[in-house]
């Protein structure tokens, strides 16, 4: 689909190469826009971007921008980037990814993905189901799906399935026409400040599907529970194993390669209706969660149960959601994305379950200080599900923050708390060497955490 909208313009994306940003990129470049960009460091996203005609230049300097028209930045640009400045003095207009972002999205329908864990994992699963149909959505995600291999593709449709980042409010900026609901956590609280505040931005969110929309809100979590309440107008369905739930999950199983559940559907001023026997290539209840979801949201959508079915067992996962790495001595590799408490929680209670008889080994790199500091007791007791736990050093991302953060307290509170033997590293190197001496026999390892940690994993058969 090729368009004139602002043909005339030059958009630059300071920070391209994150994963919501290069996703929106490659978008607006094969809806026809010229889009360009900068990040600091050349990595997988930025290679995917060239390799689609993209420019990138590695470094933020003046003369990236002087033919730019338009810039884009995320949350981590900090306002003394030098492109950021530049075109402050150029009087160029500067939007954040998600005004951008809602920009795009007001061109489509929609089907949009928020909340403090499951959103990528939630927004594929959609994508899977539309994908077995007829329709063919656009698709901006904050993970690579194994399916195309790319976090972001244009659909020939008029419809968008899309995640939104809530850790600076700009979720607002978009218009849903259906929304997903996952749950609300104590995050982002350098931006929020308080758990009010948080849960009021969603209920405004919420209040902006319209009418013909729908929201589709997880009961089970407890924030989102005093969200429904709060709520003037009920245009939503719930979903979860609460028995109130509008799509209520019964009759769970749990395997190595597949969760099976059946769906209690009760829908106002419906007849009450099941849907038995549903697959997924996932484990761990959390997704089975976010499966019903994206159930909800087809069955509203009017997609035959058929196809729902057909889109969910060929689902074919996302990239740093429990994927097996490789084996070294009869051990298993995962690599997950999960770096607070609730995720790692998720996680570890979904492999204990598939995975009873092996010991669980946990490699645990802690991602920003200030998370550490405002969930340090959460932290400590989210290992319980685990046996052993490896902890890094912590990945900053950046944070300009002195480091008041006792690291030895913080593991002997996890092994205090979670009741695990605990060990420490001081770097790759450090781990690689610890794996070699002691990782043997009927185990499952997972690395867990957002920073370099996925990179260590995938090195390590290099060096042991």
């Amino acid at each position: 689909m090729k368009i004139k909208l602002a043909k005339s313009e030059v958009i630059h994306f300071v920070g391209i190469g994150g994963i919501g940003m290069s996703g929106l990129a490659l978008v607006m470049r094969r809806m026809g826009f010229k889009v360009q960009g900068s990040d600091i460091n050349l990595n997988k996203n930025i290679e995917r971007l060239k390799k689609n005609g993209i420019k990138v230049f590695i470094g933020h300097k003046k003369k990236n921008i002087y033919s730019s028209t338009i810039l884009v930045i995320s949350s981590a640009v900090k306002k003394s980037n030098i492109e950021f400045i530049t075109a402050q003095k150029k009087n160029l207009p500067i939007y954040k990814r998600g005004d951008m972002l809602g920009h795009i999205t007001s061109l489509t329908k929609n089907i949009v993905v928020v909340g403090s864990h499951g959103k990528t994992t939630t927004t594929s699963l959609v994508a899977s189901i539309l994908s077995s149909t007829n329709l063919d959505p656009t698709i901006i995600n904050g993970g690579v799906l194994k399916s195309f291999n790319n976090s972001a593709r244009l659909g020939k449709s008029n419809w968008s399935i899309v995640e939104l980042d809530e850790s600076d409010g700009s979720f607002l900026k978009v218009q849903p026409t259906y929304s997903i609901i996952t749950n609300i956590d104590r995050e982002h609280m350098d931006y929020y400040k308080s758990m009010d505040k948080l849960l009021n931005l969603f209920g405004e969110y919420i209040d902006r599907v319209p009418s013909f929309g729908k929201s589709f809100i997880c009961i089970d979590d407890k924030n989102n529970s005093k969200l429904i309440k709060s709520l003037k107008i009920k245009n939503y369905n719930s979903y979860g194993i609460h028995k109130s739930s509008n799509f209520r999950i019964s009759r769970t199983v749990q395997t190595r390669e597949w969760s099976t559940f059946d769906l209690i559907i009760n829908l106002p001023g419906k007849k009450t209706f099941s849907i038995n026997n549903i697959k997924v290539p996932l484990i761990g209840l959390h997704n089975i969660r976010n499966t019903t979801a994206s159930i909800a949201v087809a069955v509203s959508l009017g997609i035959p149960i058929n196809k729902i079915k057909d889109g969910l067992k060929t689902f074919k996962g996302v990239q740093r959601r429990f994927n097996k790495i490789f084996d070294y001595k009869g051990v298993s590799f995962f690599d997950d994305y999960a770096h607070h408490p609730t995720e790692i929680k998720e996680v570890l209670s979904g492999v204990k379950t598939a995975y009873s008889s092996e010991k669980i080994i946990c490699i645990f790199q802690p991602h920003r200080i200030s998370r550490l500091n405002d969930l340090k007791s959460e932290f400590a007791k989210c290992f319980n599900q685990a046996d052993e736990v490896i902890l890094c050093p912590i990945f900053t991302a950046g944070e300009n923050i002195k480091l008041k953060f006792d690291y030895e307290n913080f593991a002997k509170e996890i092994s205090h708390h979670s009741k695990v033997q605990i060990f420490l590293v001081k770097d790759k190197n450090n781990l690689a060497k610890f794996i070699k001496q002691n990782i043997y026999g009927n185990k499952i390892v997972i690395g867990m955490g957002a920073g370099s940690i996925s990179n260590w994993l995938k090195e390590l058969p290099e060096v042991i």
